[in-house]
């Protein structure tokens, strides 16, 4: 019984490494800076909420196969494994540019996954979600809402909205160059279905679905207090599907609650700060990027926004920096827990692809907008 009781903890642990890692570095800087009150203010509780709200809802939608049925016709649609995945992609580009990056990844992951399994193209997932995370990361630059550093900045320094698309829009259009590129080099292999049953939506739940759905985009838009969430959703399901209650990812929002600790203390370390304050002033664009790399972009945003003025590079520094490393952004860690959910024991084989992916697009980005910025 114990031996069995060891396996499960093991597997759970390699299941979950994203969160044992998050929680060891949330753990280690909590000895460096002691719990106090300011810990509060490290969790965005929106963030946290719309995620719940979110993988409640995609659960809901999966269990009625909203996602197979739609799956299908874009099978249907596009005919080509080329075609097929770059409407995945750019699909996922474009909702990040009016949901944000995190919940346009948390509703076409999903989809990205049923296409590819139903076409028996499982082979093709790692480089589809990589995409998909890239697209999403770096589509959302274009808007103040597309990325959560994006609102921060656009709010703390009182950018217009002009100048905003004005500053994000070589490194947006490089991106989808980028992205098609990468994409053209799948061959337009023909897709064909190894799941021909037909099923059909229930319409009720369907449009209740949807509605929930359109009420959590609205709580990321702040047209809704985000506590109405914790209630709404959760009581709907109740009655509806308990089961996608259950099914929610709540190890990655303990990820994510583990990461804002992290990253929280890390700001408040005097070292961190001082040394990053000592470069930003004449290497803004370098300092974000790299900040970026180690303590996410968001937070790097927040950081490093008291020690310069110069708005236009920071923008651009943790915008490209949410590609890179795994923990440049937290959509690469939404990614990166949907894929291995789902290809258990191809952790490495994702890890090195993702990487080759992410750095390409950093260092391209990166030596373009330094030579036409500086």
């Amino acid at each position: 019984m114990s031996e069995k009781i060891e396996n499960s903890f093991w597997i759970w642990i390699k299941k979950n490494m994203v969160f044992v890692i998050a929680f060891i570095a949330a753990l280690i800087t909590s000895f460096i800076v002691p719990l106090d009150k300011k810990y509060f203010d490290y969790f965005d509780f929106k963030t946290l909420t719309c995620l719940f709200c979110v993988l409640s809802v995609v659960n809901a939608f999966r269990n009625i196969h909203f996602f197979d049925i739609i799956a299908k016709k874009i099978v249907c649609k596009f005919i080509n494994l080329r075609s097929t995945i770059l409407a995945l992609v750019f699909i996922t580009l474009i909702a990040s540019m009016f949901i944000a990056n995190d919940m346009a990844l948390l509703t076409f992951l999903p989809l990205g996954y049923f296409v590819l399994t139903f076409t028996n193209k499982q082979h093709y997932m790692a480089f589809t979600f990589i995409m998909q995370c890239i697209a999403a990361d770096l589509g959302g630059m274009l808007t103040p809402f597309g990325n959560p550093q994006n609102l921060y900045l656009y709010t703390y320094f009182h950018i217009g909205n002009i100048e905003f698309m004005k500053i994000m829009f070589l490194p947006f259009i490089i991106s989808i160059v980028l992205i098609a590129v990468c994409c053209l080099f799948i061959k337009p292999e023909p897709l064909t279905l190894n799941n021909n049953e037909n099923k059909t939506l229930p319409i009720k739940k369907s449009i209740i679905y949807t509605l929930l759905f359109i009420f959590s985009i609205l709580i990321v838009f702040r047209f809704i207090p985000y506590i109405w969430g914790l209630f709404i959703v959760p009581i709907s399901l109740l009655f509806l599907d308990k089961k996608a209650l259950k099914q929610v990812d709540y190890p990655l929002l303990f990820t994510f609650a583990a990461f804002f600790v992290f990253s929280g203390n890390m700001s408040r370390i005097d070292a961190v700060s001082n040394f990053l304050g000592s470069l930003v002033n004449s290497h803004t664009l370098l300092v974000g990027t790299l900040s970026s790399q180690l303590i996410s972009n968001v937070p790097s945003a927040i950081l490093l926004s008291r020690f310069t003025e110069n708005y236009p590079q920071l923008l651009v520094a943790v915008n490209i920096g949410g590609v890179g490393t795994l923990i440049a952004s937290l959509a690469s860690l939404i990614t990166f827990r949907e894929y291995t959910k789902n290809n258990p024991g191809k952790t490495w084989y994702y890890l090195k692809m993702f990487s080759f992916y992410n750095f390409g697009f950093l260092i391209i980005l990166f030596i373009i907008c330094a030579l036409v910025m500086t």
